[in-house]
């Protein structure tokens, strides 16, 4: 009897308006996706609480997204090694490939050998660079390092790191082995904006690389321009397959709106049978999709 009467408390407590409201983004959402010529899924947790989920359970490729869980273990390890990110880490020649995107490379030339945890981390978030991400990817250890802090940090087992960058470009299919559901990443970035990034000085460091994101800023943050709303995230983008798809393009993050409404978002975009800039436009779409709906919800 004490069971049943809490339920009915805690049911009084919903509000229909909102519970309703992420019913109808759900849908909008399904709606929108049907009949795409591309595998897609979405997850959005508002509030940290309520969740929006279209193939929210589904593998997809994280392409670039990777850089942001592997991210956190560089900061985890860098805790629990007594280190900061004003530590340098040196690296040989051979660490910056030519073969591969990297606007360091660009930027510096191949003598560079050395660079701070934080030059490493801002360079693979902001930018995306390849090599970054590789050489902090090896200074924890390569692939089995990184799965071991991920599980030590309760990262779930369902965003798995089996593959480099310099992997990834040998082999394009070893992409696959980089792999995520939507809810999970959109529960890690939720775990991060409302836990994590205020745990340490470091984390916090992580969240600003996040907000200056440089990369795909026709996607998630589109619609959110003329809101002046807080979005701090991390793109991927794929390689045209021998079937002339395209293997993913991403974007996942958090977003502040300034009406005090917080979500965490994740939409994949794998095999898609678009160029890149009309798959992109998918994940402009659903951000607006999500925005309209929760504005209405206010």
């Amino acid at each position: 009897m004490r069971k049943l009467l809490f339920i009915i408390i805690y049911l009084s407590f919903i509000s229909p308006a909102f519970a309703g409201g992420n019913k109808a983004i759900e849908n909008a959402l399904h709606e929108y996706i049907k009949g795409k010529d591309a595998r897609i899924g979405v997850a959005v947790i508002i509030n940290g609480k309520d969740t929006v989920s279209v193939n929210g359970n589904r593998d997809f490729p994280m392409m670039s997204v990777v850089k942001f869980p592997l991210a956190l273990t560089v900061a985890h390890w860098i805790n629990t090694n007594g280190m900061s990110l004003n530590d340098t880490v040196t690296f040989s020649e051979k660490a910056m490939k030519e073969d591969t995107y990297s606007p360091m490379l660009k930027k510096y030339g191949k003598s560079l050998n050395a660079m701070t945890v934080r030059e490493l981390l801002e360079w693979s978030l902001v930018e995306s660079d390849n090599n970054a991400a590789d050489i902090l990817l090896h200074r924890v250890g390569g692939t089995s390092g990184v799965t071991s802090i991920m599980r030590q940090m309760g990262i779930s087992d369902e965003i798995v790191i089996g593959a480099s960058e310099e992997d990834m470009h040998r082999d394009p299919y070893l992409s696959y082995l980089n792999r995520t559901t939507p809810l999970a990443m959109a529960q890690l970035f939720d775990r991060f904006y409302h836990e994590l990034r205020n745990a340490s000085q470091l984390y916090s460091e992580i969240s600003v690389m996040l907000e200056q994101c440089r990369t795909g800023l026709d996607r998630l943050a589109f619609p959110l321009l003329p809101t002046n709303a807080l979005i701090g995230h991390k793109t991927g983008t794929g390689f045209p397959t021998p079937e002339g798809r395209i293997s993913a393009v991403n974007d996942c993050g958090y977003v502040n709106l300034p009406n005090g409404t917080r979500y965490s978002v994740a939409v994949f975009v794998a095999d898609s049978n678009y160029d890149i800039a009309t798959t992109s436009a998918i994940i402009t779409e659903v951000s607006k999709i999500v925005l309209e709906g929760l504005i209405k919800q206010k």
